[in-house]
């Protein structure tokens, strides 16, 4: 369990699919004009796949970020509680802001800058893992993410397991192996929405495709669960008693409302509609 809750908190997921360039780079035999599609199948193939597992989990160093989303929960100075759903790309369309290099830097000048508690689910094994290593093969600098302490309790640290800053709500659960439970499993048991309509395996055909914007749909979902599931964590731990825990649902509520009014949210009504449908059937 973590020990606090901090005034800055960002409920972030990570969204990769295999780096064509990397199977470019690693891969030998291939054709010159292999096809996005045949590079992520080399790197597949590199990893170990089966006929029963044609497309095994890969290493993230070989996988290229595609989309960051975060939900901020934010304790302003009077003590009142602003949220909000930030995401990257902003504009899909943008060559520029869609580049992993660009996706990268942007998300770790706002965590070196305003230096949230992050959280995540699996994030201490993969989110920030790949954070790094993609940053450091994209040549991002990030010295305000990662600044260290002499000792863990003098600042804030995003490398060190168990700290403050860094909740990985799998870690919490205490599972491991065949054990592991995933964010669905344990979501959609809260009554929180885990995956619907579209799964991980899914984002791979869909970047191939050009889906971008659906992808970021999906992550954007994926973060407001993986919110909604560190207040169900906070509320076993003492830190919202019940009345506090409806205040702080009824908040997230309020703000998919708000975001679901607006056509580039439209996801967000359907997830508001999962989120009643999961609540009715417990």
């Amino acid at each position: 369990m973590f020990k606090s809750v901090k005034n800055t908190v960002w409920a972030f997921d990570i969204e990769w699919v295999p780096d064509p360039n990397a199977a470019r780079l690693l891969v030998d035999g291939l054709e010159n004009d292999a096809t996005d599609l045949e590079l992520m199948e080399a790197l597949w193939k590199r990893g170990g796949a089966t006929v029963d597992d044609p497309r095994p989990f890969l290493k993230t160093a070989l996988s290229r970020i595609v989309s960051i989303a975060a939900v901020e929960r934010r304790k302003r100075d009077d003590g009142s509680i602003a949220l909000s759903l930030v995401s990257l790309p902003k504009n899909v369309d943008d060559p520029e802001e869609t580049k992993e290099s660009s996706l990268i830097s942007r998300f770790l000048l706002g965590v070196g800058q305003k230096k949230p508690q992050l959280v995540g689910y699996y994030s201490m094994s993969a989110d920030i893992v790949i954070l790094i290593q993609r940053g450091i093969i994209n040549g991002v600098e990030a010295k305000a993410f990662a600044q260290r302490p002499d000792k863990p309790w003098e600042g804030v640290d995003y490398f060190a397991r168990g700290s403050e800053y860094n909740i990985d709500l799998l870690d919490i659960l205490g599972a491991r192996g065949r054990g592991n439970p995933s964010l669905h499993e344990v979501a959609t048991q809260s009554g929180i929405p885990g995956k619907f309509g579209v799964g991980g395996a899914q984002v791979a055909d869909m970047w191939l495709r050009g889906e971008l914007k659906a992808i970021v749909d999906y992550n954007e979902c994926d973060a407001v669960s993986t919110y909604l599931l560190w207040l169900r964590v906070a509320h076993f731990g003492g830190f919202f008693d019940d009345a506090g825990y409806k205040e702080e649902q009824d908040r997230v509520r309020a703000m998919l409302e708000k975001l679901s009014a607006d056509e580039k949210y439209a996801h967000m009504a359907a997830y508001l509609d999962q989120w009643d449908r999961l609540q009715s059937v417990r």
